[in-house]
């Protein structure tokens, strides 16, 4: 087995924590963690694609773990995001790469792919499709959707008030948000029915247990990843829909032209929420190919890791060969 290796790199105005493995002259594989997870959240991937001769790098993305979190919500734009990735590719030498997301970290990676369509040969997200830049802010169409209702990216959106509810207990937030969007269970967070200004939690129980994909030794590194800081660095990732959509202007009517894959759980409820992306995800990604997971919910790469390893390493050998 090849040993995880850690490293601190001063990149694009912050330190950005990653960790490695595999051999150093393996082909680069970026996998990019989404919310509220960390690095550890790929701990069923590294081992087989490392084994499979690639260099497997891991960041704590921008607001996570050992990475700097700054306090204010707009430099955590996506393009800024990008920018963090990038910074390490110059920084590690780096000419061509696969970038992999998940959830948050598939929009860095399909932007990524905009951005670099030399160094990125390859495209890999799950749960979140791309469907090009919307016609406007996202937040504002939520605003007339779900005009005095509940919706979570909408709570959200001041700072201080999604985290006084989240930080009160980290591990109870994580463990309902685990359990609430996993397949076991029919009603999450996502999709509540409830007035706007209710909390987060309102109206759910605390599991008081862990998922079956996860066990108290990964849990202790989510846990880890929010230790003595909170949700904030996490949180103001969303605080930047109207910023990302003025700063993607120039992207607007490019499409993902390299091979691109695309994995979703059958019970992941972004499916529903972004059925219409879904629907025009393969008129903005030339070269696609997607996948529906069943028995799975939102924590793709975990709850069904070894058929999502099997996809990745099939896909890899045709479109980006160790």
């Amino acid at each position: 087995m090849h040993a995880l290796e850690h490293q601190l790199l001063e990149v694009n105005g912050i330190e950005l924590s990653l960790y490695s493995a595999g051999p150093q002259g393996g082909r680069a594989l970026w996998l990019l963690h989404g919310f509220p997870e960390c690095w550890h959240s790929w701990r069923k991937q590294i081992a087989p694609l490392a084994a499979a001769g690639y260099r497997v790098l891991i960041p704590e993305m921008r607001g996570y773990g050992k990475s700097s979190a700054p306090r204010e919500p707009e430099v955590y734009d996506l393009i800024t995001l990008c920018g963090d990735i990038q910074g390490a590719m110059d920084a590690l030498g780096q000419t061509e790469c696969c970038v992999i997301g998940h959830d948050w970290g598939a929009p860095v990676a399909w932007h990524l792919a905009l951005l670099e369509p030399q160094r990125v040969r390859a495209v890999v997200a799950m749960a979140v499709p791309f469907g090009g830049r919307p016609k406007q802010p996202a937040t504002e169409l939520m605003a007339q959707l779900y005009a005095g209702r509940f919706h979570y990216i909408l709570h959200f959106q001041t700072p201080g008030v999604a985290e006084a509810e989240m930080d009160a207990d980290m591990a109870r937030t994580l463990r309902m948000m685990m359990h609430n969007t996993s397949a076991a269970v029919p009603k999450d967070f996502f999709l509540q029915d409830k007035p706007a200004g209710a909390g987060l939690f309102d109206g759910m129980q605390d599991p008081g247990s862990l998922p079956a994909w996860c066990d108290a030794a990964a849990f202790a590194h989510y846990l880890d990843t929010f230790a003595g800081r909170g949700f904030y660095g996490a949180l103001n990732w969303y605080r930047n829909f109207h910023r990302n959509w003025l700063r993607t202007e120039a992207l607007a009517e490019l499409q993902v032209g390299q091979p691109a894959l695309f994995l979703l759980g059958d019970h992941d409820p972004v499916g529903t929420l972004e059925a219409y992306t879904l629907k025009q995800m393969p008129k903005r990604v030339r070269q696609l190919e997607q996948h529906v997971l069943k028995d799975c919910g939102h924590w793709i790469q975990n709850e069904q890791a070894e058929q999502v390893n099997q996809l990745l390493l099939d896909f890899l050998g045709r479109q980006y060969p160790a």
